[in-house]
């Protein structure tokens, strides 16, 4: 079944990044490893069938291999790098960003397994990958995914939410007051990276004492509420450099820091070189 599947997703792909005819459906290829990469990772989930990843989350290291998955529940700024990668054996993998209340619907009709709340990537079983591959399937034969691809889609949400991650899936589906909480302070902060931060205020925000919203945002994230409005202002940054190249001074400030030595020390930490030099490696990699 993942022969097939990577099979199917091999042909399909169209360079680095394909958005297939199947909805929330796309496909990741890479002939060669690729530098560190961060940006901000949307609950999906992401299956690598051939090859191998690295992403670092906050303080946690996750390793894709092939026939490995994991599912992000929430946003959160990550740094993923392909590492194993070969003309003759291409990176190859297939993101999908489920559709939230689909998943919430089908939390009545099944009943709870044991499972992990920790970040972990985990080996895809036998059903998820035959699901899978009924649904990589429809690309050849696209006429039929309007009525197929939806049905496909629950058994796999079904899967994800009876396997390893299901857990962690089920706790930020439901609607308790912590998971709401800790989804407010996130909306917070990515709608205000640029002003200065106060845990208390983010405690209130979410409806929790500090210290229990410290511990359950650590958890979600891997990385404090400091640490995640950081990430989530350089990603900015680095997205405006992109369009506005030569104006660092300008966007230091415009993404909330006071100092702009403190913005090109920050950056090359987190991107590997200074701003300019930075933005015009990516400019010439993504052009190619």
């Amino acid at each position: 079944m993942l022969q097939d599947l990577i099979e199917t997703a091999g042909r399909h792909a169209r360079g680095r990044r394909t958005t297939t005819a199947i909805p929330r459906v796309l496909i990741s290829r890479s002939e060669t490893p690729t530098p560190p990469e961060p940006r901000l990772c949307e609950p999906a989930a992401l299956f690598v069938l051939q090859g191998s990843k690295t992403v670092l989350i906050g303080d946690r290291i996750l390793r894709y291999d092939s026939g490995h998955h994991f599912v992000y529940t929430v946003e959160v700024p990550a740094t993923g790098q392909v590492v194993g990668a070969s003309a003759d054996h291409p990176y190859l993998a297939i993101g999908f960003r489920y559709d939230r209340r689909i998943a919430a619907a089908l939390l009545a009709d099944i009943q709870p397994t044991i499972g992990e709340h920790g970040l972990t990537t985990h080996p895809i079983d036998d059903d998820l990958l035959d699901a899978w591959r009924r649904m990589m399937q429809l690309l050849d034969r696209p006429a039929e995914i309007p009525v197929l691809a939806p049905m496909v889609e629950r058994e796999i949400l079904f899967r994800l939410l009876q396997g390893p991650h299901g857990a962690r899936l089920r706790q930020h589906l439901r609607a308790d007051r912590a998971t709401l909480g800790i989804r407010r302070a996130i909306g917070w902060i990515r709608a205000h990276y640029d002003q200065s931060l106060q845990v208390r205020q983010l405690a209130g925000i979410a409806h929790m004492s500090v210290a229990s919203f410290h511990r359950q945002f650590k958890e979600t994230t891997a990385m404090s509420p400091i640490q995640y409005q950081k990430q989530i202002r350089l990603l900015a940054a680095r997205q405006r450099l992109i369009t506005q190249p030569g104006n660092i001074a300008h966007i230091a400030i415009a993404v909330g820091y006071k100092s702009t030595s403190q913005f090109s020390r920050e950056y090359s930490r987190q991107f590997g070189s200074p701003p300019a030099r930075d933005t015009a490696r990516y400019t010439a990699r993504t052009s190619r």
